[in-house]
């Protein structure tokens, strides 16, 4: 006689689950967290920016960054963005800051008035060219040469935190993933503090160069840069310059959806929070977000890794 079929609910296992669904079974933790924010053109890019601040601001991220326009194109903006946040948000607001097309003099009265304004936080870049994202770079006679000369005069000027880009798919100009480390650890004797790696997908990639870094006796934090996709070509056209490789699959899960954006957002947010769920269990716990002004997928994400809204006591 066939025994009775056994059709009582169980509980999956451990293993039966992806990531995303194994990080909603953990408690809630602080994992640390920043956001990256780019100064409005418009009234109404201003007000959805805003938005997208309020929204996020209860997470209590370790900071957010303003960005800075190729050849400082947005200096104005970014300054004006970074000193509101200062003022209206419980924030701890960082600006970006380049070297390009700017003499050492000027760079140098941009970081005092950061100073004098109350910023403590700077993210030191060298910088695109104007109008050439990725084009060959060529510095002033009278300014600073790269990232490294960079974070130099910050530290020179005042004890300001200084966060430095990081390439985890070796930089467009560099020899090897050596050569990048070598720059970063030059960058940290200069006075970085901290490094922001550009936006990835290949994650067992990103981890064996973290771990590259990490044996070369680096010891600053660093963060993860996640960047939720919803728009491929977009992400196309950023990448090229980078040199950042797209993976076939993520290409695939785009493939059809131009005039379709509801389901590219809901395809982002599920790629992007199965990276950070992985990556968590790797044993990393700094991410930091490209936002592009929009909150909802980062919130999202957050939720995912257990990040939440800091309660009164």
């Amino acid at each position: 006689m066939t025994a009775p079929l056994d059709l009582s609910p169980r509980a999956p296992s451990a293993s039966a689950l992806g990531p995303v669904a194994r990080a909603g079974g953990r408690d809630a933790r602080r994992l640390k967290v920043s956001f990256e924010f780019s100064p409005p053109k418009t009234p109404e890019a201003e007000e959805n920016l805003w938005l997208a601040i309020r929204r996020l601001e209860p997470l209590a991220p370790e900071f957010v960054s303003v960005t800075y326009g190729a050849g400082g194109s947005t200096r104005e903006r970014t300054h004006r963005t970074v000193l509101r946040m200062l003022k209206e948000t419980s924030l701890a607001p960082a600006a970006h800051l380049t070297c390009v097309d700017a003499s050492r003099a000027e760079v140098d009265s941009v970081i005092k008035d950061y100073w004098d304004a109350g910023i403590r936080h700077i993210v030191a870049l060298r910088g695109d060219p104007p109008g050439q994202i990725g084009g060959a770079y060529m510095p002033r006679a009278d300014g600073y040469a790269n990232a490294t000369e960079l974070a130099r005069a910050i530290a020179r000027i005042a004890d300001f935190e200084v966060s430095v880009g990081l390439y985890p798919q070796v930089h467009p100009e560099s020899a090897s993933a050596a050569h990048d480390i070598d720059v970063l650890k030059a960058k940290i004797d200069a006075g970085a503090t901290r490094a922001i790696t550009q936006f990835f997908f290949d994650i067992d990639g990103f981890l064996r160069f973290i771990d590259q870094v990490r044996k070369a006796g680096v010891t600053i934090p660093i963060s993860a840069g996640i960047m939720p996709v919803t728009n491929f070509k977009g992400l196309r056209r950023m990448a090229a310059p980078c040199r950042i490789a797209l993976p076939d699959w993520l290409g695939n899960l785009f493939e059809g959806l131009d005039k379709d954006p509801e389901t590219r957002r809901l395809i982002a947010g599920s790629v992007a929070a199965e990276m950070c769920a992985r990556l968590e269990e790797e044993g990393f716990d700094d991410f930091h977000f490209y936002t592009l002004n929009r909150a909802d997928l980062v919130y999202a994400i957050c939720r995912v890794l257990g990040v939440r809204e800091e309660t009164a006591s």
